[in-house]
Formats: structure tokens, C-alpha cells, sequence
């Protein structure tokens, strides 16, 4: 379907030299309301208050840096031959979930061992916040234009795309062409299933499977989502990188799940109570 629509500034504030695009401050944004989720809930439990505030240190600069390289890493060939600084431009955009949480889970794991905690007690309580995260950093791809879908057909538009604000639709409009926005898609998806989380949390399950019940969630709208999208990164030929990872979570997370009860290694509750 064809358009025309002016795009949103993509810059939200010039101090001089210095450049603060809405991307970086989306991601920021959605960084601190997770902290303070995972905050409150640790203080809750009786854990200390700043153990989060310690974690999110080493995590968030880890993970940015894991998820450029797994970025760059599939996207290798735009960067070969151009300027070697691009690498480094997350500014622009490019940088994948899958990566960061790679990067995020093996700081847990290593801080948890430092400090003598669970690392699935962290997990549990990071899982919502990590989710929410998510779907507040999905609207930095809405400012960059990104992660959307293909074109938009005329029915699909009068059925469905009319009844969203026109700041969405006008911002998918690139090109003179209206696109997919798979951003909102990914964004409510995990919108839905941070608010499944809370839930869960409230039965008080065994330590790990609020965690692996996120894998499994974020995972399964993932693989339907990139299936849609038009910037997907692949591993070989037409297969699609984030849904060969989003298979190999799932089944990972439900091997967890069922291997961990087997062995008695789920044999506290979430807030840590024998069972």
C-alpha cells in the first residue's frame, strides 16, 4: 500500500557536539523501569536492596556489547570494506535481543557464584523486568524505522492498521510504502507476557520456571513475529537466525523444566521455601 507521511525526528536532544537520539534514551528508559521492577520485588524476598543495582552494572554494558557483536557477527558483509567505526555505532540501530541475553545470563551466572546467590532466584525476579524491557526498547526500533514487517496490503490496512494512532502508521510509512509495524507486535506481546509473569510469580512456583517460562513466552512470539519482518538476520540461505535460536530456547527451556523437578534441583519455591 502506498502513502505519505513525515517521519519523527529520530534525534531527541543536540547539546553542541553531542547527539542524544530517542533509540538511546528508549533503551534507557526501559532499563531503569525494569530496575526498579526487579528492585522491589528482591526487596520483598529480603535479598539486599543494591544487589540488583550491582548486577545492572556489569549486565547492561555487557549485554549491549554481546548483542552488537552477535549483530555484527550475521550482518558481517555490510560492514566489510566500510569505515571500521560503524561497528561500533548501536546509535544506528543494530543490535540483537538474542545477543544481549546471551551476554546478560553469563554475567548473572558469574555474579551469582560471587556473591553466593541463585542464580535462578535472580533469574525469576529479572524475568518480568527483562520482558518489559523488551517491549519498552521495541518502540527505539519504532524511532529508527526498524524491525518492521513487509508491505502492507489495502485490506489488511482498512481491517486493522486504520484503528491505530496515526503517529504509528505515519512513522511506518518509509518510502512511500506502509509497512508491518512488527515492533508494536513484539512490544504487546511481551507487554502480555510480563502481566503472565506477575502472575505466575503470585503462585509462588519452583525457583527457575518463572525464568524459563519467559524463554518459552518471549521465544514462541519471537519465532512468529520474525517470520513477518523484513530485516531478519540468517544463518544460511533463507534461515532465519532468530527463529532457529527461538526453537532451540524453547525445547531447552522445557528439557530445564522437566529435568530440574527429576533431580531435585527445583525442589525450593520461588521465594525460596523447601517444598
Amino acid at each position: 500500500m502506498t502513502c505519505s507521511a513525515p517521519s519523527l525526528d529520530r534525534v531527541f536532544l543536540e547539546l553542541g557536539p553531542l547527539t542524544v537520539y530517542w533509540y538511546g534514551v528508549i533503551i534507557a528508559t526501559g532499563a531503569f523501569l525494569g530496575l526498579w521492577l526487579a528492585t522491589r520485588e528482591a526487596d520483598r524476598l529480603g535479598l539486599k536492596k543494591d544487589l540488583f543495582v550491582d548486577l545492572v552494572v556489569f549486565a547492561i554494558p555487557i549485554a549491549i556489547i554481546s548483542a552488537r557483536i552477535y549483530y555484527v557477527v550475521f550482518e558481517w558483509e555490510r560492514y566489510v570494506g566500510g569505515p571500521w567505526w560503524d561497528i561500533f555505532a548501536i546509535w544506528e540501530g543494530g543490535i540483537a535481543i538474542h545477543g544481549a541475553l546471551i551476554g546478560a545470563v553469563i554475567t548473572a551466572v558469574i555474579f551469582a557464584r560471587v556473591k553466593k546467590v541463585s542464580f535462578w532466584q535472580l533469574a525469576d525476579i529479572a524475568a518480568p523486568s527483562i520482558i518489559l524491557g523488551q517491549a519498552i526498547g521495541r518502540w527505539g526500533n519504532f524511532m529508527n524505522q526498524e524491525a518492521h514487517g513487509g508491505p502492507v496490503s489495502e485490506a489488511t490496512y482498512n481491517n486493522f492498521l486504520t484503528y491505530l494512532p496515526d503517529f504509528i502508521t505515519n512513522q511506518m510509512c518509509i518510502g512511500g510504502i506502509m509497512y508491518h509495524p512488527t515492533f508494536l507486535y513484539e512490544s504487546m506481546w511481551n507487554i502480555l507476557g510480563m502481566i503472565l509473569l506477575l502472575v505466575l510469580r503470585r503462585y509462588n512456583p519452583r525457583r527457575g520456571e518463572v525464568f524459563l517460562s519467559y524463554v518459552i513466552w518471549y521465544s514462541v512470539g519471537r519465532f512468529f513475529i520474525e517470520g513477518m519482518r523484513t530485516d531478519s538476520l540468517y544463518i544460511v540461505g533463507s534461515l532465519r537466525t532468530a527463529q532457529v535460536i527461538s526453537i532451540i530456547l524453547i525445547v531447552l527451556a522445557i528439557v530445564l523444566i522437566v529435568y530440574r523437578r527429576k533431580t531435585g534441583q527445583a525442589n525450593r519455591k520461588y521465594n525460596g521455601k523447601k517444598i
